[in-house]
């Protein structure tokens, strides 16, 4: 499918072919079908529309669909994504789907399924791809281990220049793996004693020798971390780097694309964190979203009732109706905190393609849900602490029946705004904090104040 404008009616109308082919394509239980829409589009496209699908939609896709156009997808997608796209299959067809993958892949995978289903895939694969898998996975993620292929662009001591361009000139995909690796060579006892670069390949006649060309290589040990790495390759412009074990043979190759996506992952972690948001996208269950941003949520209601006694140290000194006066920043603030949530979970699905200003009613109905949950929860806690507080149980009503309402409209602001704002050219990351504080601070003091003017009578008893 060609690029086309987000702004163009052809784009809505392309993004609803796409959704019908791809439901009657379900319908018929169609892999040839669904295999060509998922090939047909690009890539995060087709991962948007398939993370828009329910759990049960989902498998069937990913089931039916070749192992290499579903191995082309999980490569894509986020970790947490992937998971969740092989952990529901057979163990027979996620073997298939699993050995079409890149070795880190398969052990960023593995280490997050179950143990017993993980084993249970494992088992179906090839027992010595099985056995390199579950090697990288007792590597920590972070280190040079945990980060490389184990597919080595490899030749013996005693091969030519000729050998090594007639595998490149193959042009076989079993190539694509290497990553554009240079050339690594070993001995007769299976260690790395060389790399030879591809300018020497192209300027040495096709009889000479590789060990005649090859210089020692620069080598890595598993225990590495990310940041040694960070820094080794900013120092030295290599497209990846061998590890060896402490015998010198080697186990794998980390690529400066690897090293590069593990950085980025972790700004992005790092910075949801700030947000108590991790790794959440709206594919996943509503129960469990609405349970991790609780965990933030309600435990910040105990900084607020802080803040609030402030307020109240100086009740008596004000006028009546001052009590509603010492929860209106908690309102506003709570309120703030779920609608940054659902910023930072569009902020990330618009970065990795899972969104498009078109998503936005779909978007909006996985927040609402989240939203009112969150909203009902949080509601009845701070109206108990309301009414135990100050004794009145119709004030507690008042802040409890506002938080919940509050919340609703900051996670329907939040989710959507950063859509609106890309699709009108406006840079989310800029905008969004600022429009959601302002609109989430007057909406609080509306329906705080509206509410209590309506309740007046039974608060002032």
């Amino acid at each position: 499918m060609k690029e086309t404008d987000d702004n163009s009616d052809d784009v809505v109308l392309a993004e609803k072919n796409i959704r019908e082919a791809l439901g009657d394509a379900l319908e018929n239980a169609d892999g040839e079908r669904l295999t060509e829409i998922m090939e047909s589009i690009p890539t995060q496209d087709a991962l948007r529309h398939v993370s828009h699908l329910d759990t049960e939609e989902r498998d069937q896709v990913v089931s039916l669909i070749t192992p290499e156009a579903a191995a082309t997808l999980l490569e894509d997608a986020p970790e947490n994504l992937a998971v969740s796209l092989i952990e529901g299959l057979e163990s027979s067809v996620a073997a298939k789907i699993m050995e079409e993958l890149h070795s880190d892949t398969q052990a960023d995978i593995v280490t997050e399924l179950d143990t017993v289903e993980a084993e249970a895939i494992l088992s179906e694969m090839d027992p010595d791809e099985a056995a390199g898998v579950r090697r990288l996975a007792g590597f920590d993620p972070d280190s040079a281990g945990g980060l490389m292929e184990l597919d080595i662009f490899s030749f013996h001591t005693t091969e030519t220049v000729g050998a090594v361009l007639a595998r490149m000139a193959k042009g076989d995909e079993d190539f694509e793996r290497y990553r554009g690796q240079h050339p690594y060579i070993i001995d007769e006892a299976g260690k790395l004693v060389g790399v030879v670069s591809l300018r020497s390949l192209l300027t040495c006649k096709r009889a000479v020798s590789l060990s005649e060309i090859m210089t020692t290589p620069l080598t890595l040990t598993p225990e590495k971390t990310l940041d040694d790495l960070e820094a080794l390759f900013e120092d030295h412009p290599f497209l990846g780097l061998p590890v060896v074990d402490d015998q010198g043979s080697p186990l794998g190759v980390v690529s400066r694309v690897a090293i590069a996506e593990a950085a980025l992952k972790h700004s992005e972690q790092d910075s949801l964190a700030r947000q108590r948001m991790s790794d959440e996208l709206r594919s996943m269950p509503t129960w469990f979203r609405s349970r991790r941003r609780l965990a933030w949520l309600s435990s910040n209601i105990v900084l607020n009732i802080i803040a609030a006694s402030v307020i109240s140290a100086y009740e008596e000194t004000l006028a009546a109706m001052i009590a509603i006066a010492v929860f209106l920043p908690m309102v506003s603030d709570m309120s703030g905190c779920s609608g940054n949530q659902a910023v930072g979970v569009s902020m990330r699905e618009l970065a990795l393609g899972l969104a498009r200003p078109a998503d936005l009613f779909h978007v909006w109905k996985k927040e609402i849900s989240v939203g009112l949950i969150n909203g009902i929860v949080l509601g009845i806690m701070i109206g108990l602490v309301a009414w135990l507080w100050k004794g009145n149980p119709y004030l507690g009503l008042v802040i409890g029946l506002a938080l919940a309402a509050n919340t609703m409209i900051a996670v329907s602001i939040g989710g959507t705004v950063p859509l609106l704002l890309k699709r009108f050219g406006v840079d989310p990351a800029v905008a969004s904090g600022p429009l959601l504080t302002t609109v989430t601070d007057m909406a609080g003091f509306f329906l705080v104040l509206s509410l209590a003017t309506l309740f007046m009578p039974y608060l002032l008893m």
